[in-house]
């Protein structure tokens, strides 16, 4: 098989200058045109200008570069942000027990955010271009050749899947409508939803970017007008009163902002679980990087920007659903939070609104992760580990990888339509999350490894460096998505109605003997 993949790889390389606009041609091995990363290439810092580094690391010609600053920015926060912080509060706030202990909670998710965000900057100034954690694997764990790559397309296909998004697109859009949401009049909104999102990215790229930066940019301004109408609350704004009918919350008191804490270490994991979650997709300007203008610097800027702004506002939007639901109210209550906190300070007749306002949030949200999505499977097309790799490769006829991104369309159709409601269903989410744990595990450990004295001949050096000590809180943070799943549930929990609460994570490492055989 990998003689197979070696020949294919010269094959595409020779022609990909066509594929993607430039018209040099390019051979395996040339470093001033392509340099791959189970060659072992990367920037070194002495290199020289960041900018004309960056742009010349991938064979990628300058105008094909479109992203700015502006459009990762919301690529990373599109990507973070999606139904998590209208909902999750809740659940945080049953695991911790207390307010107090959940906002720790939130706080100690920012933390290991920024850690993750500070390791892919790193690895995105050493090897600038798209494809993520592909070029990573590849080229940490080079031997055998392209098993790691081979193992990470199967893995890339199953994280890719934007199925569990579009349902709750369809759900929220059903709600506006006042209609009540079925399978399949939901199922039938999330696959116009997810054609909606093939044809802007694959067909009208530049029109697909404003989009999602349209909606990035509202969901950023809608978010901090919830913020600070909260905060107006808490400070006794006129207008901005909890209404007559509801319970006023005294969640900030210090007392009461304690009150319920130690629900237990299990309790406490789960919660901590949830919250970590909601961080995640601080890496997707990674898997795009060959289109980014000056991407050292970008990268850089644009991350740190990114999750600057999504830490404010789940941190501030907290604060504001404490400060105007009260605890039992929010505990008791089955509807998600964000709709207590309009009812109670703008009346019941605002969530409709809501429902709006959550739809377009997990659309900026499916446009971002397909956007990035596509250009991993252009990755694995232009390394010649997919069949027909020219194809999927190409950014033909519409200068955008329509290939690639069809078929993260089939697969999230697929996921979509093919399991039943209930246990398929959570599964399918269940085996993406567990999947993207063992990646990101295997990427924190291996840029430790890069630092030890067996890989020094490495020569890893890039434009930037995370801490040490940062690099370990994110290793050891992934260690714990992949073991808590292992832990059986408390007595009177279950994961699944029927299934085993450990099957996900056996499908998921049998998924890696499949990339191996593969």
């Amino acid at each position: 098989m990998s003689v197979h993949v070696r020949q294919e790889t010269e094959q595409l390389l020779t022609s990909e200058g066509n594929l993607y606009g430039s018209t040099t041609a390019t051979s395996l091995g040339s470093s001033s045109m392509y340099r791959s990363p189970l060659e072992g290439d990367a920037i070194h810092r002495s290199t020289g200008d960041d900018r004309q580094v960056g742009e010349s690391f991938d064979n990628i010609p300058r105008e094909k570069r479109k992203l700015g600053l502006f459009s990762v920015v919301f690529l990373i926060f599109n990507r973070v942000i999606g139904t998590g912080i209208y909902a999750t509060p809740s659940v945080i706030l049953r695991s911790s027990g207390s307010v107090g202990v959940a906002l720790l909670m939130w706080l100690i998710g920012a933390l290991i955010a920024a850690a993750g965000t500070t390791v892919y900057i790193e690895l995105g100034t050493g090897l600038p271009r798209s494809g993520g954690e592909k070029n990573y694997l590849e080229f940490i764990y080079r031997r055998p050749k392209f098993m790691m790559t081979c193992t990470y397309s199967v893995y890339a296909l199953i994280t890719g899947s934007a199925a569990a998004n579009s349902v709750v697109f369809g759900e929220y859009v059903i709600h506006s409508l006042s209609m009540t949401p079925s399978q399949y009049n939901t199922r039938f909104v999330a696959f116009l939803c997810l054609t909606f999102c093939l044809l802007v990215h694959g067909t009208t790229q530049k029109v697909g970017l404003r989009i999602q930066n349209i909606l990035g940019f509202s969901k950023l301004v809608i978010l901090c007008a919830i913020a600070v109408s909260g905060i107006f609350c808490l400070a006794g704004v006129p207008g901005f009163g909890v209404q007559d009918g509801y319970e006023k919350p005294r969640n900030f008191e210090w007392d009461k902002m304690w009150e319920g804490s130690g629900t237990g270490a299990n309790a406490f994991v789960t919660g901590l679980y949830n919250v970590i979650w909601s961080f995640i997709g601080y890496s997707n300007a990674n898997y795009a990087l060959s289109e980014v203008k000056d991407p050292i610097r970008t990268i850089k800027r644009a991350a740190s920007l990114a999750m600057m702004f999504v830490t404010m506002v789940y941190m501030f939007v907290n604060v504001a659903y404490f400060a105007a639901v009260s605890k039992t109210d929010i505990l008791g209550s089955r509807r998600i939070v964000a709709a207590l906190f309009f009812r109670n300070l703008f009346g019941p007749t605002t969530e409709k609104a809501l429902s709006v306002f959550i739809a377009l949030s997990v659309l900026g949200n499916l446009l971002a992760g397909q956007f990035s999505q596509g250009r991993v499977v252009q990755e694995l097309g232009r390394e010649g580990i997919l069949p027909y790799p020219s194809f999927f490769a190409s950014n033909k006829p519409f200068n955008a990888p329509l290939a690639g991104l069809f078929t993260q369309y089939l697969v999230s159709c697929a996921f979509m339509v093919a399991p039943p409601p209930g246990d398929a269903y959570l599964f399918m989410i269940s085996l993406s999350s567990y999947s993207l744990a063992i990646i990101n595990t295997l990427v924190s450990l291996g840029l430790l490894l890069l630092y030890t004295r067996p890989y020094r001949e490495w020569d890893w050096n890039p434009p930037f460096h995370a801490p040490k000590f940062v690099i370990v809180l994110f290793c050891l943070s992934n260690v714990f998505l992949v073991i808590v799943p292992l832990i059986p549930p408390t007595r009177g929990s279950r994961v699944y109605e029927h299934l085993p609460y450990w099957l996900h994570v056996f499908v998921a490492y049998l998924v890696s003997l499949i990339g191996m055989a593969y």
